[in-house]
């Protein structure tokens, strides 16, 4: 039952329905158990009446040898005759059935047991077509053989029904009365029990459009409490990404001055007087060289936008990762080639068992490139030592553990610049090698969305140059269970 619907659920009128529902659902009944006990109120006065009136007319049988006798007096005449609102019948019938006084129509008592003398029994009945409490009494015989006698006195309901509309009314009319204010008082206890949550809301609404700073959970309701508290938690991981993206934007702006500011000098010095055909030629060279790096820095930021962007909704499919491992070692061979570098791959075949994990293909994919690029640009090679980079991908079916290795034979990384390495645009100081400073971050990022580790170590502890190791751990289903 719904006494307030809406189109949209109301938390007011919820409350509201699950109070208002129940009481007014409890009117009828109280109305009828107040029918029920007014009667019984009614009807005990006048049932003593009757009980005391019937054992007066008892007084009056006399009990002989042979036969029973009753004679009654003016008086009692006077007793029986009623008032002007109910009539008064009694009866008077021998130890045979035989009458000795009174209305013959007086209902006999229909009793499975024998009655026993001296008890006054009540019941309702009918004469004339009208209801009537009938009192039923008997009376021992003058001798244990002699059958009793048996007294009843009938009297209608007139009187009984009105006192108990009078009951009824007299209890029921205060209740309607009460009623409305009850409801009124309802009202406006849920008016001011919801009243916090205006408050709460009068807050946010008055707050400045950067203002991220948490509500005060102290002020409102226990109830209300982990309501702000989910708030409070929104809004400080929209801070966080507003941060982040604010971090973002002034890197990328700062990391992209630099190839514009050289495509702006180099077009400068092509179009300078006397310049000869070799200058120009250089210049086209710079100019080239400079839009390919701002052409790779743009490509990472969009990469690292997409990656970021994806977070939970990701589609998920099983990938094989030893076959994405190869394609990307494939794809990389020629550039491997151009700077003198022995590329290849080691670890399990595709299709092979334990190798297939629940993820997005393309993230996985990129992730895969961007460290055989980091590789790549971070691996120097010369005739005496030439560069050497491998990738591999190791899986464990009993574990449900997969590993996704690219290691080199590089400079390395000094263990304090290993954290730094994986933010924003960081480059490790005194390498010249061309690159963004964005593919660490993104490999992070997609490996966090695939709850995978990622860990950084020495891929040739004790030589020197000690070379550098990147290790993934994959959990084979994909980390719906972490």
């Amino acid at each position: 039952m719904k006494l307030f619907q809406r189109a949209q659920r109301s938390l007011f009128g919820e409350i509201l329905d699950w109070m208002l529902t129940p009481l007014l659902l409890l009117v009828p009944v109280s109305i009828g158990v107040t029918w029920l006990v007014a009667q019984g109120i009614a009807n005990a006065p006048f049932d003593r009446e009757l009980q005391h009136n019937l054992r007066t007319l008892a007084k009056l049988v006399n009990l002989q040898q042979d036969a029973a006798q009753f004679v009654l007096p003016q008086a009692a005449r006077e007793i029986l005759r009623g008032d002007d609102a109910d009539r008064v019948y009694y009866q008077v019938l021998d130890g045979h059935g035989e009458l000795l006084s009174g209305e013959r129509d007086v209902p006999f008592p229909h009793t499975d047991e024998p009655p026993v003398t001296g008890t006054v029994y009540l019941r309702d009945g009918e004469m004339h077509g009208k209801p009537v409490r009938v009192a039923s009494l008997w009376v021992a015989g003058a001798t244990a053989d002699e059958p009793p006698v048996l007294l009843q006195m009938a009297e209608t309901r007139e009187k009984q029904s009105v006192l108990a509309a009078e009951i009824i009314s007299g209890v029921l009319l205060p209740q309607f009365a009460i009623l409305p204010l009850a409801v009124l008082l309802i009202w406006l206890a849920l008016v001011r029990g919801i009243k916090p949550l205006s408050v709460v809301e009068a807050r946010i609404r008055e707050r400045r459009p950067g203002d991220l700073s948490p509500l005060d959970e102290s002020s409102v309701p226990l109830e209300v409490v982990p309501l702000v508290l989910s708030v409070n938690d929104l809004l400080s991981k929209l801070n966080d990404s507003i941060g982040t993206q604010k971090r973002f934007l002034a890197d990328a702006a700062h990391q992209l001055k630099t190839p514009l500011a050289g495509l702006r000098m180099q077009a400068d010095l092509a179009q300078r007087e006397g310049a000869n055909a070799n200058e120009l030629k250089q210049s086209l060279k710079q100019i080239g060289r400079a839009s390919m790096r701002a052409t790779h820095t743009v490509n990472q930021l969009l990469s690292l936008a997409r990656a970021e962007g994806s977070g939970a909704s990701i589609a998920r499919q099983p990938c094989d990762l030893a076959r994405l491992a190869i394609e990307v070692v494939r794809e990389a061979v020629p550039r491997a080639i151009e700077k003198r570098i022995d590329l290849g791959y080691d670890g399990a075949e595709e299709g092979a068992p334990g190798v297939v994990l629940e993820g997005n293909p393309t993230l996985l994919k990129e992730l895969v490139r961007n460290l055989v690029d980091n590789a790549i640009n971070y691996t120097p090679s010369v005739p005496e030592r030439p560069g050497v980079i491998t990738a591999r991908v190791l899986g464990d079916p009993f574990g449900r553990i997969i590993v996704l290795q690219i290691e080199d034979n590089g400079p390395g990384i000094a263990e304090h610049e290993r954290e730094l390495v994986f933010e924003p645009f960081y480059r490790v100081l005194g390498n010249e090698a061309d690159g963004s400073g964005l593919g660490l971050p993104i490999v992070r990022e997609i490996a966090r969305q695939h709850h995978a580790t990622v860990q950084l170590e020495d891929a040739h502890p004790g030589q020197r140059p000690p070379g550098t190791r990147f290790s993934l751990r994959f959990d084979a289903d994909g980390g719906d269970n972490a």
